[in-house]
């Protein structure tokens, strides 16, 4: 079950927005009114808080964690330490 973030939609002016919560499964369909008192709905998409980098890759493998130079590493072939 996802929470969506839910206001109503003002139909005269000066009428304020009223947001609130309702918890629903993906597949369900969004509201189209509020469920106590009927207003008209709308769902509020917003960006989340996740940090999304483009372009970047995981670093690659760096030897096998010894620390030696590559020439005094005894697994240099197999590992590429440094």
């Amino acid at each position: 079950m996802a929470t969506y973030v839910y206001e109503t939609i003002p139909q005269r002016a000066g009428e304020k927005r009223l947001r609130f919560e309702v918890e629903q499964s993906m597949n369900d369909a969004p509201l189209t009114h509020h469920p106590e008192n009927g207003r008209p709905v709308r769902r509020v998409i917003f960006g989340g808080f996740g940090v999304m980098k483009t372009g970047a890759r995981p670093p690659r493998p760096r030897g096998c964690g010894c620390g030696r130079r590559r020439e005094e590493c005894e697994h240099a072939d197999a590992c590429g330490c440094n």
